[in-house]
């Protein structure tokens, strides 16, 4: 059996054939391979797509993507790669199954990151960067969250070079600064300067605000109520005062009706 997209949610199984027409060329939407082989990169992957998806929220024209086939040659599927996380200036988010450089203004993704895993090679992850440049990306990211060991290419004059000193690197499209330790830590801060954070971070700090908000909101009803009660005990006063102020015109009316004088008594 087959899984068939029907429209951009609906799956259906289908009986066992080939896919698509016959003679018809198949650009497939996923190789069954695992996004992530440990937690680690997982968590990683979903850091620089999240941070970044929310960096261009904005932007209609910067599509941000996570381990989605790029297809950069129309009329040949076996030439693709999926990248950890890509960035393309010049064409709108939405939905895509894969991304068909043909289909998007032959626009090939500017930016590229990979995280390692512990079963990446170097003689595989030189592959790699050779067809990224191949292909078209400006800007190639390597980092590993294990070992901490964090790389990029930029393109200059047709080519990747390698980049010397990625401590305070800023990505030229990208506007985001790594800082980096080696062997030691990894973090992007965005332009703004605030750090990318975990799903997990955002949640916490989501947690915090709210429990800040609910103190200060606790905090101003007990402050109205302070000045409610504060209010009353003064309008009491002001009754009371008032009461007597009557009753003491009226005393000084009686007397005076009396022939008495009332500022002598």
């Amino acid at each position: 059996m087959y899984i068939t997209r029907i429209g951009r949610e609906r799956l259906v199984e289908t009986p066992s054939r080939p896919i698509g027409e016959p003679g018809q060329l198949v650009y497939p939407d996923s190789d069954g391979e695992p996004v992530a082989q440990n937690t680690e990169q997982f968590d990683w992957i979903q850091k620089l797509n999240g941070e970044l998806e929310s960096l261009f929220r904005d932007r209609p024209d910067v599509f941000v993507a996570s381990d989605l086939f790029w297809y950069p040659v129309e009329g040949n599927p076996k030439i693709r790669f999926a990248p950890d996380t890509l960035v393309v200036f010049g064409r709108p988010k939405g939905y895509r199954g894969s991304y068909k450089q043909w289909l998007e203004k032959n626009i090939a993704p500017q930016v590229i990151f990979e995280v390692l895993s512990p079963s990446n090679d170097e003689k595989e992850m030189e592959g790699k960067r050779e067809w990224y440049e191949r292909y078209g990306a400006d800007e190639y990211y390597e980092l590993d969250p294990i070992e901490f060991t964090l790389r990029a290419w930029i393109r200059l004059e047709g080519r990747f070079q390698e980049v010397s000193t990625m401590n305070q690197w800023i990505s030229p499209l990208l506007g985001i600064r790594f800082e980096y330790e080696p062997e030691k830590s990894i973090n992007i801060y965005r332009p703004d300067g605030r750090p990318f954070f975990t799903f997990v971070e955002i949640e916490r700090m989501r947690e915090e605000a709210i429990a800040m908000r609910d103190e200060a909101l606790e905090r101003a009803k007990q402050a109205e109520r302070f000045a409610n009660e504060a209010f009353e005990r003064e309008k009491k006063a002001l009754e009371r005062l008032n009461d007597e102020q009557t009753l003491n015109e009226r005393l000084a009316a009686k007397l005076r009706e009396l022939g008495i004088d009332p500022s002598t008594v």
